[in-house]
């Protein structure tokens, strides 16, 4: 029987005081990588996430987002769960003012550990959780991931599901049959890619086009740009398009701004 043969243990809930202290995460500074992404407009891989963005509708201003933020916490990912924790913050201030955002963690890691927290909308109450998890050794388990997202917009309507890792181990066609699930509830996945594996590369890409959302690289150290794609991507599932032109004139909207510049009324995601 192969690894994915092996029926995986039923995805759990994860509530703050369900986590051990000991898996507190060190904070860890991460080096600044001499290919990393920089947030100009003409970089390629931004490119990219920029033309599949704009092709989405946005979701009514008139209700709070709803964001699934999920994550890799194989061993590999500390310093990429660190740099999430730094700027995940900016995605709530920044949609203050548009309507709320409330999101909902998920990660995978060691031996088939999968787990979903509830909904926080404060950026305190998500650090709390992300503090209190230590990245451990495993293989990925996006399947389980996208299945557990599928669930979760099956009861509620979710507006868009964020994806940061650097690999893909598990099957192609089973992980992108759990994304075409996904598609059908109208949730476009924006998968966050680290780093330039092949084989995630093409699965990511293909999640992003069956979900009708973006693939977009980033490289070690790249914080600013990390921060900047998921603001706009919280802000874009909590207003929409006059929510991202609001944010583009203030300070530090590098994000909303690489968007605005390319974004068009587009088609709508399946099953809006």
């Amino acid at each position: 029987m192969t690894t994915r043969d092996k029926p995986p243990p039923k995805t759990g809930t994860l509530r703050p005081d369900q986590m051990a202290p000991s898996d507190r995460a060190s904070p860890v500074t991460p080096a600044q990588s001499p290919g990393a992404v920089t947030g100009a407009a003409s970089d390629p891989a931004v490119a990219d996430f920029i033309a599949k963005i704009k092709t989405l509708t946005p979701a009514a201003g008139a209700q709070r987002g709803r964001l699934i933020f999920a994550m890799d916490a194989t061993l590999s990912r500390q310093p990429t769960w660190d740099m999430a924790l730094a700027v995940q913050t900016e995605m709530f201030a920044a949609v203050k003012d548009v309507g709320g955002l409330d999101v909902q963690l998920m990660f995978f890691r060691g031996a088939h550990e999968c787990k979903s927290s509830r909904w926080v909308s404060d950026p305190d109450q998500l650090a709390q959780m992300m503090r209190r998890v230590s990245c451990q050794g495993g293989m990925t388990q996006l399947g389980r991931v996208l299945t557990a997202a599928r669930d979760e917009a099956a009861e509620k309507k979710v507006n868009a599901f964020v994806y940061v890792g650097d690999a893909m181990e598990e099957h192609i066609d089973s992980v992108c049959a759990r994304a075409g699930e996904l598609a059908l509830l109208g949730v476009p996945a924006f998968m966050f890619q680290e780093g330039r594996d092949a084989k995630a590369g093409i699965a990511f890409k293909e999640i992003a086009r069956l979900t009708r959302g973006a693939h977009c690289r980033f490289d070690a150290g790249s914080a600013r740009q990390l921060r900047d794609l998921l603001t706009a991507v919280a802000v874009y599932a909590a207003g929409g398009h006059k929510a991202l032109l609001a944010l583009s004139q203030s300070a530090g909207s590098g994000g909303a701004k690489l968007l605005l510049t390319q974004m068009q009324p587009g088609q709508k995601p399946r099953g809006s």
